[in-house]
């Protein structure tokens, strides 16, 4: 077989070896940089168990004791609400009833106006039958009786009575004013 220069191999070990110390620099150097950040992390870590822990703990303890007053204020809404759901079907029942009644009251007030007005309308038609037809019927009679009682009187003390003369619309003799009334 054939044979390689021995400078081959120094030269090829010396880079090997160079390679080598240049990876050990560059893991030195993460290695530096790694206890850097370590070194800050556990300054960011001691200044989180100072204020963040803490707060963290009062939050918890919050959260804790208001939980049990959260659940009995929503239990007390969702009663709230039921009973008010409950009130509010009572109320519209309520109003429902009361809008019919007001309606059966209105129509029975309706009834009883329409019923006034006819006996009143019966009424004033009985009271002129009664009362104006009689009423005008007397007058009548007085009217011709004085008629008649003015006709003797002025034959007897004026005869000035022209022989034409009438009350319109009568036949009756005019008759000069005398001044009574009848």
């Amino acid at each position: 077989m054939h044979e390689v220069p021995q400078w081959i191999y120094i030269t090829f070990t010396a880079v090997t070896a160079l390679g080598v110390l240049m990876q050990a620099l560059v893991l030195l150097g993460m290695l530096l940089a790694l206890k850097g950040a370590l070194s800050r992390l556990d300054e960011v870590s001691k200044l989180a168990e100072q204020h963040v822990l803490p707060t963290l703990a009062a939050a918890r303890h919050l959260v804790e004791e208001i939980a049990p007053k959260v659940k009995v204020a929503a239990d007390n809404v969702a009663e709230a609400s039921q009973t008010l759901r409950a009130e509010s079907q009572h109320v519209t029942c309520t109003l429902d009833d009361l809008l019919k009644k007001t309606e059966m009251q209105a129509d029975r007030i309706d009834e009883m106006v329409t019923a006034t007005l006819n006996t009143i309308g019966h009424a004033t038609s009985t009271m002129q039958r009664v009362v104006v037809t009689p009423a005008r019927q007397v007058s009548a009679v007085l009217n011709g009786l004085r008629a008649g009682l003015d006709v003797l009187w002025h034959k007897e003390h004026e005869p000035h009575i022209r022989n034409g003369d009438r009350v319109p619309g009568t036949g009756i003799p005019a008759v000069p004013e005398t001044g009574f009334e009848i």
